[in-house]
């Protein structure tokens, strides 16, 4: 089979080797001897890949590896008692492995692909709207009739929360860079866009009425004090990830002045030893999907051999939506 591994840590345009190597065995890291055979169509493209390529990322293979952590595909073989059968379209989290004509995923991480969604949008699934439910509803305890906060809301991270808070019965607020992405952040689902040059911070309080209820910052960087100044009282900053580049740090007497918090989302680290959760959490995603909430919204497409422009694409902070890389175009 054709993919692609990460050969050195120098960065998205000479890190990567296009190769052909043998097929994987049904057997997954998580779980040895067990895992579903995925013929892959669409890859996606997701910050931690760019962080491997400068070995930047927690999560640090021998060379060489192939990336990719998600696909969307058919299956070829699956273990007995799984939810996925051979011939079904899924979306699937691999972890590693994506980058390839055919990947390995763990059952309880392979999903149904409803027949209303592509295989672009099936790579666009799991990785990101697990993160958003896992941080809006399991850490940040959202509740119906809530608002919501969410910086990067152009991006993967961004529109898959705001659709997620959108069908937990939240009222959204996107913060974005740029009108471009304004209009991604209102294709999303949004009911307010504000953008970050314009005095963001106080628009959004004026627009919330004194303050949100829930910040999801998958950016990071120096609007974090703003974040935590835009919240009402009880309300919760939930860090989702640094995309920004920076890891800011909170003075903890702004926590006291309106009861506040700052609750951290590791979504990864959380759930890999919790199958039931992960089978759960897409139940309620499916459900999400059939009633018209989520929608993942797909930004560029690349060819498969031009990995390294997608990469490039994430570190110039160019991405909209979910980056994925077409392996076996339609």
């Amino acid at each position: 089979m054709r993919a692609i591994q990460i050969v050195q840590e120098t960065g998205p345009d000479s890190a990567l080797a296009h190769v052909d190597m043998p097929e994987p065995e049904p057997s997954h890291m998580m779980t040895p001897g067990e895992g579903v055979l995925v013929e892959v169509h669409s890859a996606g493209v997701s910050f931690p890949e760019l962080l491997q390529t400068r070995g930047a990322y927690q999560m640090k293979p021998p060379l060489p590896f192939v990336p990719g952590s998600e696909v969307g595909g058919i299956v070829l073989s699956a273990p007995a008692g799984a939810a996925v059968k051979e011939g079904d379209r899924v979306a699937a989290f691999c972890m590693l492995g994506g980058f390839a004509e055919t990947a390995v995923s763990p059952a309880y991480f392979t999903f149904p692909l409803t027949n209303g969604l592509d295989f672009a949008q099936g790579a666009a699934l799991v990785l990101n709207y697990h993160t958003a439910y896992f941080a809006l509803k399991v850490r940040g305890r959202l509740q119906d009739g809530e608002q919501v906060l969410v910086h990067g809301a152009a991006g993967g991270v961004g529109t898959a929360s705001l659709q997620i808070a959108k069908a937990l019965g939240a009222r959204t607020i996107a913060v974005v860079s740029s009108d471009t992405k304004a209009g991604v952040a209102r294709d999303a689902g949004a009911d307010e866009v504000v953008l970050v040059d314009e005095g963001w911070k106080d628009r959004v309080v004026e627009l919330s009425g004194g303050g949100v209820d829930v910040v999801v910052d998958p950016v990071g960087g120096d609007r974090f004090t703003d974040s935590l100044r835009s919240l009402r009282e009880d309300g919760r900053l939930l860090v989702v990830g640094f995309t920004g580049g920076s890891i800011p740090e909170v003075k903890v007497n702004r926590l006291l002045l309106k009861n506040t918090s700052v609750v951290g989302a590791g979504w990864g680290a959380y759930v890999m030893s919790k199958p039931a959760m992960n089978a759960e959490v897409g139940a309620v995603i499916g459900k999400m999907i059939d009633d018209g909430f989520v929608r993942p919204i797909v930004g560029e497409h690349f060819a498969f051999d031009d990995a390294a422009s997608a990469l490039k694409c994430l570190d110039e902070r160019r991405a909209t939506g979910k980056v994925v890389l077409d392996v076996r175009p339609s």
